[in-house]
């Protein structure tokens, strides 16, 4: 008897035994003979595949802390308690209890985030490319954007400043050159027309050598409203939660000294170094944050209850001085002792392994260049054998890196919970032929 076919629903179970029937029946017709345990093998096979593409945990080992392809960073436990109390019955999304009226989404998350960062106002929005083209949509929509050259800047996913800004129905006006721009070349190009300026933070890449931008204090005395697209999301250049400033920090600006240096708005994303769930965040003076949550664009591009319970929950992190407990910077800040310490117990697990030294980085379009000493385990397997390898532990859902003929798992993104999942995985990788 032919055990049943499970672990998916049954319409895809069905697709995966006609694919498989399918194939049996065009190999009958050209004469070859057909092996019914084969067949249902190869329905496994097909069940087994679409069971592990399915969206799930994965065991990040790259040693890229904000991985954009593995789901930015992992949420605490906090956010993740704070959605599914707001997911498992109704909630006051919208709603104010104590005048029993309808309210705004934006009276909970948007408005702790600006107090965490010390703005008058905040409103979140899905992500934080939506968060740059409702300012843009809604403050200078037929008029004049004013902007260095310098930071035409083009992330993930294609996203380019220009072409947000023309989508956005504002007016392009680029000023000084790619490496250099300075006040006066910003003053020269405001005309009536002018709607805002912006500064866009180069987060995907740096700029060295023969360089010059003009300050904020400088920019924000022009007369436009000054807009800054801090991109990373650190809130505070200080970093006050873990009791001074780490060097691999760099030049990072920080959401509070950037409104402090008289931007009108600041945006940033909810994810990245916030270490929040995706959103884009806008906080900034009163009057011009109510104003884009007035807009018809707000509703395109509003956050759901689950994000914003669980940025809500960041948010108090923050206020609370908690935000080192934030996997982000529980990460970033990990000793290297702890990391050298777990990858030497690992590699005694696995035959051939060794402890080596490595960098990791934050990822995610934030601080380019910029690496944190690590620790990891490497398995020589050979260069041939490395794809191999690899493989293998993608099987068991644990994403690793190749470098010099070793498989590289970088402990700086690996959860110590995942530790023996790992040392198992490595022993099987050490195997594949």
């Amino acid at each position: 008897m032919v055990a049943a076919l499970d672990g998916l629903p049954h319409r895809l179970l069905a697709d995966a035994a006609r694919a498989a029937v399918d194939e049996a029946r065009a190999d009958a017709s050209a004469g070859r003979p057909v092996d019914p345990d084969a067949v249902v093998a190869a329905a496994r096979a097909r069940v087994d595949a679409a069971r592990h593409a399915l969206l799930g945990r994965v065991v990040n080992a790259t040693g890229v802390i904000v991985h954009t392809n593995l789901g930015r960073s992992p949420l605490p436990g906090d956010a993740l308690a704070a959605a599914a109390e707001v997911a498992s019955g109704y909630s006051n999304l919208e709603y104010r209890l104590d005048e029993g009226r309808r309210g705004s989404r934006h009276d909970h998350a948007g408005a702790l985030l600006a107090r965490a960062c010390g703005a008058e106002a905040g409103l979140v929005v899905n992500h934080n490319a939506a968060a740059v083209l409702r300012v843009l949509s809604v403050l200078a929509r037929g008029r004049v954007v004013v902007v260095s050259r310098g930071e035409l800047v083009e992330i993930g996913g294609g996203f380019r400043i220009p072409d947000v800004m023309a989508e956005s129905g504002a007016r392009l006006v680029e000023v000084g050159t790619t490496n250099r721009t300075r006040r006066y070349d910003y003053e020269h190009a405001l005309t009536a027309a002018t709607a805002l300026v912006l500064r866009v933070h180069p987060s995907n890449y740096r700029m060295v050598g023969f360089v010059e931008s003009a300050s904020l204090p400088d920019l924000a005395t022009l007369g436009p409203p000054l807009v800054v697209d801090a991109g990373s999301g650190l809130l505070d250049a200080d970093t006050p939660w873990l009791g001074h400033r780490p060097g691999w920090l760099g030049d990072e600006p920080g959401v509070r000294q950037c409104l402090d240096a008289g931007a009108t708005l600041v945006t940033f994303s909810g994810d990245k170094l916030l270490g929040g769930p995706q959103a884009g965040v806008i906080v900034g003076r009163t009057d011009v944050v109510a104003r884009l949550a007035r807009h018809p664009l707000a509703r395109a591009v509003r956050p759901g209850k689950l994000s914003l319970a669980a940025l809500q929950a960041v948010a108090n992190t923050y206020l609370d001085g908690r935000a080192a407990e934030l996997p982000i910077w529980r990460m970033a800040t990990a000793p290297l002792d702890d990391l050298r310490a777990r990858a030497e117990a690992l590699a005694a697990r696995v035959p051939g392994a060794k402890v080596a030294d490595t960098e990791a980085v934050i990822g995610g379009g934030s601080l380019p260049g910029r690496t944190i000493p690590s620790a990891a385990v490497a398995l020589p397997v050979g260069d041939a054998r490395a794809g191999a390898a690899l493989a293998s532990l993608r099987a068991g859902r644990i994403v690793a890196r190749a470098a010099g003929g070793s498989v590289v798992c970088d402990l700086r993104t690996v959860d110590p919970s995942d530790d023996d999942r790992l040392a198992e995985a490595l022993v099987a990788a050490a195997t594949v032929p």
